[in-house]
């Protein structure tokens, strides 16, 4: 909320909700779904650990990409993954500054209010468009469900804990040390 200074003819003074900021949303199925806060810390801390651990592994092999960047599958599903990974021999899916087309790996760290549409409408669109590889992070329990493209469905690979050192189907250089990602989320 902007509120007017006594004496300081004209001047507002801004506050928490009135700065401009370009909105993020995203189009899923052609619906708007409105991002309706900031991430929190932990999703922004597991974020940049997921994309160090990603460049340590896979840099010359492709490009990682972080959000808020348009994938545009069509012109009714425009998402904003977290992070995502497409290969050097896909490299021409970006152009014109965004994506377009199916990435080959694509992340999510849920939170509060996009776990729902991560684990249901989000992951059955990365399915129906061909993105080979789907992981859902949960920050809280410190997990990734690993999700595999099979005869044009997605298939749980399994379940990894904080412990494990996760590794990619689709990209045989990925290979990431969980314990690393989730060190600061306790």
């Amino acid at each position: 909320m902007s509120e007017k200074k006594n004496g300081d003819s004209g001047k507002v003074k801004e506050t928490h909700g009135t700065y401009f900021i370009d909105e993020r949303y995203e189009i899923i199925g052609g619906v708007r779904y409105d991002f309706l806060t900031s991430p929190k810390f932990v999703h922004q801390e597991i974020l940049g650990q997921l994309h160090l651990a990603f460049h340590a592994s896979c840099a010359q092999d492709g490009v990682i990409l972080l959000a808020p960047l348009d994938v545009h599958f069509d012109k009714d599903n425009i998402l904003q993954p977290d992070l995502l990974y497409i290969s050097r021999t896909r490299s021409d899916i970006i152009r014109d500054g965004y994506v377009y087309g199916a990435p080959d790996l694509v992340v999510e760290i849920l939170s509060d209010s996009t776990a729902r549409n991560d684990k249901t409408i989000k992951k059955g669109t990365y399915e129906r468009f061909g993105v080979a590889e789907y992981w859902l992070v949960e920050p809280e329990y410190r997990l990734v469900d690993q999700f595999v493209l099979t005869e044009g469905e997605y298939r749980l690979v399994k379940t990894w804990t904080a412990e494990d050192e996760i590794v990619s189907s689709a990209m045989p250089c990925l290979a990431v040390n969980l314990s690393e990602v989730f060190r600061h989320t306790v």
